[in-house]
């Protein structure tokens, strides 16, 4: 997966925003104001801080090298995944799964804005 693809696929989710609160180099990646995934897009190699349940940030770094705690965030709850290193076909599962879980965590209003189940 490539930095635009990333970039596009994270954006292709239902009020996601791309914005950079961090610099003009990180690329963070919201839903109604709540971040779901973080990425420096033009670093080598690619990686994303994605969110995760904790049960399977634990499973994924036990079974994937690629997968690590989360870069300066919550360990717990984050993860950094080195991108290039895993099909990308999984590395999309996860960025659903974050923002899936980012979207769980909003209030019902804000819930039912977005064209999602």
């Amino acid at each position: 997966m490539t930095p635009e693809r990333l970039r596009a696929f994270c954006l292709d989710f239902d009020a996601a925003t791309e914005e950079f609160p961090f610099g003009p180099e990180v690329s963070v990646f919201k839903v109604r104001g709540k971040m779901f995934a973080l990425s420096w897009l033009d670093a080598k190699p690619l990686r994303v801080n994605l969110k995760c349940d904790p049960d399977d940030a634990v499973r994924l770094r036990e079974e994937y090298p690629a997968v690590a705690p989360g870069y300066h965030m919550n360990k717990r709850h984050w993860n950094t995944v080195t991108v290039g290193e895993l099909p990308e076909r999984m590395v999309r599962e996860l960025i659903e799964d974050s923002y899936d879980l980012v979207v769980a965590g909003l209030p019902r209003a804000e819930r039912l804005k977005l064209d999602r189940p």
